[in-house]
């Protein structure tokens, strides 16, 4: 199922939402417009590399940057693979992360979004420490969104798309429970593979460390499994 809206209305202008949308779009325009040897020293230079942030690996001198390779665990939020990695990643931020921000406030959902981005992407990269293939996307802080989400408001409604049958409202209970284990059982299927793919235990760490953190991170006053605060009429 394909979510596109959810009834769960917010107080806060998601600016810092928005602002994270930004800047995946405007890396993404860059990379895109970058001739095919550029493009891909550019994801070796700012995507996570395991072998190379656990000190297994070192760039070759004209691959190198000027900052540590821990910092990639940062950079690599702002990368992306495809056009697909791109709207999906960003279609998940806009309908959930807008409600997670408004219950901690702008400068706690930076915090929030930037540490459990780095926790999901360590999540992969123990997976395979060796690893030479550079991780990218936004997808494990995303995780996170969607595990506060589940832990706050797992009776919102969310518009969804499903295949053959339409558009229909779902609990984002759901929703969310489904990707999860699809998670699971995708990255259950991926261990042992080689090459390149989808980095499934980032969002599987990102997820579970949105579910911890969240209670550190959100305003007293927001109760866990909310009721829904739906405006929307039949």
């Amino acid at each position: 199922m394909i979510p596109l809206h959810d009834e769960n209305p917010t107080k806060l202008t998601p600016v810092v939402t928005i602002t994270f949308i930004g800047i995946c779009v405007a890396v993404f325009l860059y990379q895109v417009n970058l001739p095919q040897e550029p493009a891909d020293l550019f994801a070796f230079q700012y995507g996570a590399i395991p072998s190379v942030i656990f000190g297994h690996a070192s760039l070759s001198e004209e691959v190198r940057i000027a900052f540590p390779a821990s910092l990639t665990l940062i950079t690599s939020m702002f990368l992306h693979g495809g056009w697909m990695h791109l709207l999906g990643n960003m279609l998940y931020l806009w309908i959930f992360g807008n409600n997670i921000e408004d219950v901690m406030g702008h400068a706690k959902f930076v915090v929030f979004y930037i540490l459990s981005g780095i926790l999901a992407a360590l999540s992969h990269a123990l997976t395979d420490p060796s690893s030479h293939i550079p991780m990218v996307g936004a997808s494990g802080a995303i995780s996170a969104v969607l595990g506060a989400y589940l832990l706050l408001f797992p009776r919102a409604h969310v518009l969804v798309f499903l295949p053959g049958l339409g558009m229909t409202r779902v609990p984002a209970g759901i929703v969310l429970g489904m990707w999860f284990i699809t998670q699971l059982i995708s990255g259950g299927m991926s261990v042992g593979a080689t090459g390149g793919g989808v980095a499934f235990f980032a969002h599987i760490g990102g997820f579970l460390a949105g579910m911890v953190l969240i209670g550190f991170f959100k305003r007293s006053d927001v109760k866990f499994f909310a009721p829904p605060r739906s405006t929307w009429h039949r």
